[in-house]
């Protein structure tokens, strides 16, 4: 099945639809959805899949503490100011992985996300939001004491 990114994203949220409404099980929905974006091991392969090379903005910003404890669950977030935020992704660098995780904004909606992460070694963590059509960024440095990611 080979989608371009913006088919995959439509399919996501119609199947988030359907399973809301309890047409389609989530387990069916997850084995529709085309997960190639979250398999990528380098951070520009990560930030191609996602829609390109975003422009750094003081109206994104990443919520990470400065020294991560253990990093197999570390507390993130972001948040944007940008007018028409529309999704948002959270990319850790020097993960075996680096696309951690992404959030579809409903129009409306508070652009501010929450979640924990695994992280293998101190790294950047880096906020990519889409507002507009256009890709915008923040990174943060979080130092990790003890290893999440096979460490």
């Amino acid at each position: 099945m080979n989608q371009t990114r913006r088919t995959a994203l439509k399919s996501t949220g119609a199947f988030a639809t359907l399973v809301s409404l309890g047409l389609v099980t989530q387990s069916q929905a997850q084995a529709a959805v085309d997960q190639a974006s979250f398999q990528v091991k380098t951070l520009e392969d990560a930030l191609k899949a996602i829609g390109g090379t975003p422009a750094t903005s003081d109206q994104v910003s990443v919520v990470s503490p400065d020294i991560a404890e253990n990093g197999a669950v570390v507390p993130v977030g972001a948040s944007s100011k940008l007018p028409n935020t529309t999704e948002m992704y959270l990319i850790v660098e020097k993960n075996p992985t680096p696309l951690s995780c992404a959030f579809m904004i409903p129009a409306g909606t508070a652009a501010d996300v929450q979640t924990r992460l695994k992280m293998g070694q101190s790294t950047n963590v880096i906020a990519v939001v889409k507002a507009d059509g256009k890709l915008f960024s923040a990174t943060k440095e979080t130092k990790v004491t003890l290893g999440g990611c096979g460490g």
